[in-house]
């Protein structure tokens, strides 16, 4: 796509997000949002803040388009421990903050929150979160790979704390039983669980996190029996048993291309992690599956961008709790 059309696009979808019905609160009765966000949230504070967020989104993410996966990931990150509050941008000379947290140590991309939270100071210095700028920059990010775009309710403020030992999050490990209790004590359903699983429809993993899976499952040289046996002799040839290094594509076949494909993927059960195939062993989520493979993913937009607004609810900070940090890497 050419860049002006490109960036018409940017701005069309802004128009759109902004159109939405506001304020947002306490979302499906979630009782962990302790109170209401609101899409105008800055409409005197800093009027310009989402076009900035906007901009500068654009700038990194439509020369480097893997960034739309790596910024969304974070945002997920940072919404799943201690709610979002930004504590994931958080840095620690003793590096035991959330970033150095196994799981996060391949987050991408907190050059570009870090871009657009400068921008913004120079604008309207102490008034914008780093938990509302991550938010935007993901769902930005996603846009511009021509993604499904949905209404960010604005107002979080930044949390003070990062602790490494609590970035405990969904393993890619998990089974369906766990995976759906580490969503329900977030507020989110299993329809949530099998939706934003479906994000992993852009992006990479490694073959380090998959090895054990095709190489030697039980110990025995042998593979997961929950994979498909021709994928898995694919991913052989791409995964030494030594190799922990190598790209994967996620979603093959479609893993630049933000859509339902994802879905078609696992159902065929080549799901890459033992939490991808784990959806087909619930009667919830397995029928989510089946009903996007049917109708091709016809309502999975809407549905994602749903979910989204519920995950950007997790234990948010209002009013006078956290702060609004100056540099994201940092508290005040």
């Amino acid at each position: 796509m050419a860049l002006k059309n490109l960036l018409a696009l940017v701005v069309l979808l802004g128009v759109v997000g902004v159109s939405v019905a506001k304020p947002y609160g306490n979302p499906l009765g979630n009782p962990r949002v302790k109170g209401d966000l609101d899409l105008d949230y800055y409409r005197f504070k800093c009027p310009q803040m989402e076009s900035i967020v906007r901009r500068v989104t654009f700038q990194y993410v439509s020369r480097r388009p893997t960034l739309a996966a790596a910024l969304l990931r974070m945002h997920f990150h940072d919404c799943f421990v201690r709610g979002c509050d930004g504590s994931v941008l958080l840095k620690s000379p003793n590096r035991d903050a959330e970033r150095d947290a196994p799981p996060n140590l391949t987050l991408r991309g907190y050059e570009v929150v870090d871009a657009a939270k400068s921008a913004l100071e120079r604008k309207c210095p102490g008034v914008v979160s780093c938990a509302d700028v991550l938010a935007l920059v993901a769902r930005d990010a996603v846009a511009v790979i021509r993604g499904p775009w949905w209404p960010v309710p604005l107002g979080r403020r930044d949390g003070r704390i990062s602790r490494l030992s609590e970035a405990n999050l969904p393993s890619p490990f998990a089974d369906v039983k766990t995976l759906k209790n580490n969503f329900r004590v977030k507020g989110l359903n299993s329809k949530d669980l099998v939706v934003l699983s479906g994000a992993h429809t852009i992006g990479v993993s490694s073959c380090g996190l998959i090895s054990s899976r095709i190489h030697n499952f039980t110990g025995k040289g042998d593979f997961d029996p929950a994979m498909n046996p021709s994928y898995v002799r694919t991913l052989k040839k791409r995964c030494k048993p030594t190799d922990v290094r190598t790209p994967v594509d996620m979603d093959p076949g479609s893993a630049r291309r933000f859509d339902s494909h994802y879905f078609n993927i696992v159902a065929q059960k080549k799901g890459l992690f033992i939490s991808d195939s784990a959806l087909l062993n619930d009667f919830v989520t397995k029928r989510y599956i089946q009903t996007q493979v049917v109708t091709r993913g016809a309502s999975f937009a809407k549905d994602f961008s749903d979910s989204m607004v519920k995950l950007g609810f997790i234990q948010i900070l209002t009013g006078r709790k956290g702060e609004i940090r100056r540099k994201c890497a940092f508290v005040n």
